[in-house]
């Protein structure tokens, strides 16, 4: 039977909200708000976009006051991204609790929250850590704002009708233009410029990262798995590891991405990207043109510092999926044939050649 919910995602416009929205808005159960600081300007009338900002509490409140028939809200938003080592945790938990105050007095039928976390909740940016890691391992030296937050959410659920899950992807992948923060991307855009330069495609990273198990999380499998859990009381106040299900390694994956661009796989070179690809602009405009791609800076389709980040783990990292299969959510993206079909779309689109 028709289940009517209304789904508020805040932070409408990030990296892990796009197929949020579009999984939500292909089920005719769901009505979709998206909050952000910048909604687009045109939405296909799909999604009623609101605009706020989350770090205020009365932007939040003002914009929200009206929306009495939240049912779900997924809170996908950041304070601010990046590779160090401790992002602000004030500012991060201030956010979220804004947007729960915004929410709780206005919409009373509230059914669930969840929000999303990602490999650092286990120190996976610190270095080695206990694998397969279990949404219940002990936590890391702190600070760390996925801590804190789950901890406000604990809080805050208590004595409530709603109840509250994580979802903690890996780096997750998808076909999004614009957004440079995206190892698809990069890796087709490091690609480009070795065959631009006649050079053989070496896997820049360190030598470690290219030998041992990775995971990936596609973000249609994360946006799935986020809406099964909230949805299903199997995912009532739990954590859940999200990845594709499977796991690869970059050696055998690099010479499929090669194949692509029908390059030869040379060794592994470790190459600080963010320093070797600083003078690499001029190389791009001369790809951009001589493929008749769309004219975008070369930091529009990749922020070398997040591959560095990500391709100098060299130790296994590997995410328990278990919990999630046992609450039902059992699809799974083979993450190889994902690379190659997110580099198609990028080509298809005159993006990356």
């Amino acid at each position: 039977m028709p289940d009517p919910k209304t789904a508020l995602v805040a932070g409408a416009t990030g990296a892990t909200s796009k197929q949020l929205l579009e999984t939500l808005t292909a089920d005719p159960d769901w009505t979709v708000i998206g909050l952000s600081r910048n909604p687009p300007a045109a939405s296909g009338g799909k999604v009623k976009f609101i605009a706020a900002d989350l770090s205020n509490a009365a932007s939040c409140r003002d914009a929200l006051k009206g929306e009495t028939g939240i049912t779900h809200i997924f809170y996908t938003a950041r304070a601010k991204h990046g590779e160090i080592a401790v992002e602000s945790v004030e500012d991060n938990t201030a956010m979220l609790g804004n947007v729960l105050d915004a929410v709780e007095p206005a919409a009373k039928g509230l059914r669930h929250v969840n929000f999303v976390q990602g490999g650092k909740y286990y120190g996976q940016h610190l270095g080695p850590f206990p694998t397969p890691a279990r949404e219940d391992d002990p936590r890391h030296m702190p600070p760390n704002f996925y801590f804190a937050q789950q901890d406000l959410l604990v809080e805050r659920q208590k004595g409530k009708n709603w109840t509250w899950s994580a979802a903690r992807p890996d780096f997750v992948c998808d076909f999004s233009p614009g957004r440079g923060r995206n190892i698809v991307s990069i890796v087709g855009t490091f690609a480009a410029i070795c065959k631009e330069l006649g050079l053989p495609f070496c896997f820049p990273g360190a030598w470690g990262c290219y030998d041992t198990l990775k995971q990936a999380t596609d973000a249609t499998q994360l946006a799935r798995a986020m809406v099964h859990v909230a949805t299903h009381p199997a995912g009532a106040n739990k954590a859940f590891n999200v990845t594709n299900g499977d796991v690869f390694r970059w050696k055998y994956a690099w010479p499929k991405i090669a194949a692509f661009y029908g390059l030869q796989v040379a060794e592994p070179r470790t190459l600080k990207l963010a320093e070797w690809m600083a003078d690499k602009e001029p190389v791009w405009e001369r790809i951009v043109k001589k493929h008749g791609l769309k004219s975008q800076k070369l930091s529009d389709v990749a922020i070398w510092g997040y591959a560095d980040s990500q391709l100098s783990q060299d130790y296994d990292v590997i995410s328990s999926t278990t919990r999630l299969r046992q609450a039902g959510f059992h699809e799974i993206v083979d993450t190889e044939d994902m690379f190659v079909a997110h580099l198609t779309r990028y080509r298809d689109a005159k993006i990356l050649p």
